[in-house]
């Protein structure tokens, strides 16, 4: 509380007003670090036909970039229970983590590495989708080992 004459121009109340876009990314880490990142076109649905072409690309990372786990299968997805994904992923000899279909606590994305984007985002104003784009990309590739250990261990 503070004292003010009744003349005392009115205390000036900070809104937040929404955002003039929004940027949608899909992200493959293991504990090494960032494996892939699909940022959606705007507009775009993420339906299966969407989500399998991500994969497809997905496998070429791991093959690239993790030849190791690629050789001898030794990489498991983590990702949701959708039908037709989980017969492609089959059919294309995918190693997944089974788990029961909802299950927030096993995100581990949304309680650990996104909450860490979130907060250093908060508050910031971006021009142009491409700068979200780019400072978000900055902060998931500033993510360390340790957090990600972290993150797996939770």
């Amino acid at each position: 509380m503070h004292w003010k004459s009744p003349q005392s121009p009115r205390k000036k109340k900070v809104r937040m007003s929404k955002s003039k876009f929004k940027a949608m990314m899909i992200v493959f880490v293991d504990i090494r670090g960032i494996i892939y990142i699909d940022w959606v076109p705007e507009g775009q649905t993420v339906n299966q036909v969407y989500y399998k072409n991500v994969l497809k690309t997905l496998c070429e990372r791991v093959r690239r970039r993790r030849p190791d786990m690629w050789k001898n299968a030794s990489w498991i997805l983590h990702h949701d229970n959708a039908l037709s994904v989980k017969r492609y992923l089959a059919k294309n000899n995918i190693p997944v983590m089974e788990h029961p279909p909802y299950s927030p606590d096993l995100a581990l994305y949304d309680f650990c590495l996104f909450q860490k984007i979130k907060s250093a985002l908060k508050g910031t104003r971006f021009e142009y989708v491409d700068a979200v784009k780019a400072k978000a990309t900055q902060l998931l590739n500033s993510i360390t080992q340790d957090d990600l250990q972290h993150c797996f261990q939770q």
